[in-house]
Formats: C-alpha cells, structure tokens, sequence
C-alpha cells in the first residue's frame, strides 16, 4: 500500500476519564504493525502548566478543552493525512520539571486520534471516518481513577476525589457524554471490551489489506 497516495482512514476513540481508553488502544495497536497504524494522542498537546485554567479553589483544571492546543492538534493529524512525519515533545504530566522525549510519528493507512474531546472539537472530529466511544459506568471509572491517581500521580483520596467531582464529572456531561448517542460504535468496558476490540480490529483490517 502507497501510504503517498491512499487516503488515511483516521479513527477517532473517545470516553470518559478511566474508562478503559489506553488499556483498549494498546490492545488495538498489539494486532497492527507500526507501518499500519499512527497513534495521535491529545495527551500530549496539553499546554504549559503556567496556563492551564484554575478553578476557584485554585486548583488547576486539566480536564477542560480549554487546557488543550487543539489548533496544534488539528495541524499534526492534517500533516499526517498529507503523508508528512511529525515530531512533537512528550507532555511529561509527573515530571514537569524533567526533559520530555522527542515523539515521531509515521504516516499509515490507519490513523487513530484518540482523547477526552476529539469528538467535541469541531477542528479534530471533521477529519474522523470512524468514532468510536468506550463507556463504562460511574462507579467503575470512579474506581479505577482512585487507583490509577494514587499510583500514577500520587494523589491522595481526597484529592482525587475532589478532582473527579469537581473537574471530571462536569466535563463529562458537558464535553463528552453528549457525543456517545452520535458515535459509529460505543464498546461497553465494565469488564472487558473484547467483543467491541474483535470488531474493530476486523474492520480496521479490511483498510490496510
């Protein structure tokens, strides 16, 4: 396949805060080869800590578009459509004062972007050919972000659940839910998305043959 001259097929994969989005992508990614598939995440398109919003606790909001350069995000996907290679600075979320890794990205038939508002944000969904929502319930994410938060971030459970009341919940009513009724197809992960991974994966396959 002409990665030049073929069309990308780009992916959108979207969902609330800890409801399986990386642990899904990496399975997704285990059955291609790097030469078929790009991985675009917003994780890494977050703007300088100095100028993310504060709510009025003064406690910094990741969880808003705003806190996003979605403009920078837009211009990488369009780069990769038109077979360019693009390198970006790793977003070194718990290690702000570390030096971030030089990501680059290849073209490939199949492009995934995924993030909390690729589906949102008008600039990132107009380039998606296929949007794919992972849910799981409240209490299931809840769970995971306590565990997750305390042994990535180290926040404590007060901390962290203050942040997924105050910052993860709105933006999820807000910016995120209203999208999963639009979605080409929503995999539940409240246990295992294996049925929905199996039917991705056959029909990613069918775009890099």
């Amino acid at each position: 396949m002409d990665k030049n001259t073929i069309k990308p097929f780009v992916v959108g994969i979207t969902g609330g805060s800890a409801s399986g989005k990386t642990t899904f992508l990496k399975s997704l990614l285990d059955k291609f080869t790097p030469e078929e598939v790009c991985l675009l995440s917003q994780d890494n398109y977050y703007r300088d800590r100095e100028v993310q919003p504060v709510d009025e606790n003064g406690v910094i909001n990741f969880d808003l578009p705003k806190s996003i350069d979605t403009p920078a995000f837009a211009a990488d996907i369009l780069a990769l459509k038109s077979g360019k290679t693009i390198r970006r600075k790793e977003y070194t979320f718990n290690n702000e004062g570390g030096e971030p890794n030089i990501l680059t990205f290849h073209p490939a038939p199949i492009i995934v972007v995924e993030g909390l508002f690729v589906f949102y944000e008008p600039l990132i969904s107009e380039h998606l050919d296929l949007k794919v929502f992972i849910d799981a319930e409240e209490h299931v994410k809840l769970k995971r972000r306590i565990i997750r938060d305390n042994a990535e971030r180290g926040y404590d459970l007060e901390e962290v659940l203050y942040r997924y009341e105050q910052h993860v919940m709105p933006t999820y009513k807000q910016y995120i839910a209203p999208f999963k009724s639009t979605s080409d197809l929503v995999v539940p992960n409240n246990d295992t998305f294996d049925m929905g991974l199996e039917v991705v994966v056959q029909f990613l396959k069918t775009k890099v043959q």
